[in-house]
């Protein structure tokens, strides 16, 4: 069983439009809305792939009502912490040719005893818990070292924590040494201060943050693929290249398939790899079923193609 905590999660709206005209009435030819936020897109993975899984989320107005019956709707146990104020909502306008362009709400701003009421939902239901998956940005009123305090908190309950965030929230978590940390590229190098433009170059940086503290890191490069680079080595994964309809919420869907196969070693990341493939084949933000995936595609070698460049460096 996994729990998920989203300290800003959010309802997605998706819109399909013909064409992104700037001052124009735009007409969407489809639209969606979907329950959001990067630990809510992990559960609704988890739960896909026939998991138990359990959402922690601050709720606050209508917006918050919505998203709470829509994770019910994907089998997804929630627990929510009311707040005062509403539940943001994000919009993503996709083109034809797949381009996004993203519009994310700042969210509510939590008081001290809401924060607080969100640390003791996390601890009362991860009893039992294979894996607690901290993820998302911080929302307003929380300081960096938050996710800290949580992950200190849950080792010492003898719980495992994945974390999935970046900039000061990940900086300030390290030396209480998560046991999985999943940045993407871009992620990185802002976590090492250095541009990265090879994969040689992303293994040294993870390596950093292990030194720093992450018992393992997780590394999301797009299409070049997945690291992992552990106490046992480095692992790299890839899958052929398929046509990409939407990439929101695919690095949610490889933590998820990480941990859901374990989240340690080579198979772990070639889950991961195969559920960021499927993801990005289907529309919007919506998360692979055991169906979509196609394992027999995924390369898992520790044989890492160091000097190879990335296809979008991180600066």
């Amino acid at each position: 069983m996994i729990v998920t905590l989203t300290p800003n999660p959010s309802l997605d709206r998706a819109y399909e439009l013909p064409s992104l005209d700037r001052g124009a009435v735009l007409r969407a030819t489809r639209d969606r809305v979907d329950p959001g936020g990067k630990g809510v897109n992990v559960s609704r993975a988890v739960a896909a792939a026939g998991h138990r899984t359990v959402a922690v989320v601050p709720l606050g107005g209508p917006e918050g009502a919505l998203l709470a019956r829509l994770l019910g709707e994907h089998g997804i146990e929630a627990a929510g912490v009311p707040v005062a104020g509403s539940t943001r909502v994000n919009i993503t306008l996709v083109e034809p040719d797949s381009t996004l362009t993203k519009v994310n709400a700042a969210g509510p701003q939590l008081s001290g005893a809401e924060a607080e009421a969100l640390m003791e939902a996390v601890r009362s239901r991860a009893t039992g818990a294979d894996w607690i998956a901290c993820c998302g940005s911080l929302p307003r009123g929380l300081g960096p070292e938050w996710y800290a305090q949580l992950v200190a908190r849950a080792h010492r309950a003898g719980l495992r924590v994945a974390l999935d965030t970046s900039g000061g929230a990940l900086g300030a978590t390290l030396a209480e040494e998560p046991d999985v940390v999943k940045p993407n590229a871009e992620e990185l190098a802002e976590a090492v201060g250095r541009p990265l433009a090879t994969v040689g170059e992303v293994v040294k940086a993870a390596g950093e943050l292990r030194e720093r503290g992450a018992r393992a890191v997780l590394a999301s490069l797009g299409a070049d693929g997945q690291l992992l680079v552990d106490a046992t080595g480095t692992w790299f994964g890839h899958a052929e290249p398929v046509a990409v309809r939407s990439n929101v919420g695919a690095g949610d869907a490889s933590l998820a398939g990480f941990l859901a196969a374990g989240g340690s070693g080579p198979a772990a990341l070639a889950a991961a790899v195969a559920h960021g493939t499927a993801a990005v084949q289907l529309p919007g933000s919506v998360m692979p079923t055991p169906a979509d995936l196609a394992p027999d595609a995924v390369i898992v070698t520790d044989a890492v193609p160091t000097d190879r460049l990335l296809t979008e460096p991180a600066r």
